[in-house]
């Protein structure tokens, strides 16, 4: 006998009847019930309600179900009952287009006219189509050779922005004692500063080499790719003297689906299709902030 799950609806308006009775007459078509647990509610700028779910949906039902509540603006988590969200100990977050707006190669490589070129390797790359992320980023990090040290301070400053709720989400997971974790396939130069930011208490990302202001094509050491990730979070876990069931993952490409899988909870960001089959969570309509109300 499968599990049994706990359905949430998220959404920044009101959680209506309307998206309830269309929940629950395709999980009737189903052969499954929902039972509500609470009325919705309102946190944070949020909305949300949950219902029991007597065992988790196959992949199909679960997209479905999810088409139906972003019909309806609204979000859908299906959580396990293994779950335990006071029991949360990491929060482990990836950087480009989950914590930022940006694929910051991306924006490096527009300095010197090189962003088509770069952007093609990148999508392919996080829809899982590239297999091998190093390969990948040395092929678009070599694109870069010649260009100045300071396009990444002009990145920063002109192009890079927080995706909505990150500041929140950070503030409240510090103040809870989590460990906050930021690991990326991106550099160092802005996983540092974003770490100082927004007092991530670890940060590993990939080191870009510089000669005389120049960027040289390289990367300096061990390239961090979706093992290296999955590596940092259990590390991070043994450190805190927990498993990692009682970590919270957030990614949005294919290179974050190792360090998402066997999570306690693992959300998707307006991520591409491979990682929301996979995901718990799946955030297309709510800010990273809403995360919090998986920890109630």
């Amino acid at each position: 006998m499968s599990n049994p799950l706990t359905l949430v609806a998220l959404s920044t308006q009101t959680i209506t009847v309307e998206l309830e009775k269309a929940l629950k007459q395709h999980c009737l078509a189903l052969g499954f019930s929902l039972t509500p647990l609470m009325e919705s509610v309102q946190q944070q700028g949020y909305f949300s309600a949950r219902w029991s779910m007597p065992a988790a949906p196959l992949p199909e039902a679960r997209h479905a179900l999810r088409e139906i509540a972003a019909g309806h603006h609204a979000d859908l988590a299906f959580l396990s009952s293994t779950y335990q969200p006071h029991a949360v100990r990491v929060l482990c977050m990836d950087m480009d287009s989950t914590l930022i707006n940006i694929e910051c190669i991306d924006e490096i490589a527009q300095y010197a006219g090189k962003k088509a070129a770069v952007a093609e390797i990148t999508e392919a790359t996080m829809r899982g189509e590239i297999k091998d992320f190093k390969d990948s980023l040395r092929r678009r990090v070599a694109l870069l050779a010649g260009i100045p040290e300071t396009v990444l301070e002009s990145v920063y400053q002109e192009r890079l922005q927080l995706n909505p709720g990150a500041t929140e989400l950070l503030s409240t997971a510090n103040e809870r004692g989590l460990h906050t974790l930021l690991v990326s396939g991106g550099f160092t130069f802005f996983t540092e500063k974003l770490k100082h930011t927004l007092r991530f208490k670890q940060a590993q990302a990939n080191t870009l080499e510089i000669i005389d202001g120049k960027l040289t094509g390289k990367v300096l050491g061990e390239i961090v790719d979706g093992a290296a990730k999955a590596h940092y979070l259990q590390d991070a876990c043994q450190r805190m003297q927990c498993q990692k069931i009682h970590s919270i993952t957030m990614g949005d490409g294919s290179n974050d689906l190792l360090m998402m899988h066997g999570s306690g909870i693992s959300v998707a960001y307006k991520a591409k299709s491979i990682v929301k089959e996979k995901a718990d969570a799946v955030f297309d309509h709510v800010g990273l902030d809403a995360a919090l109300l998986l920890m109630h």
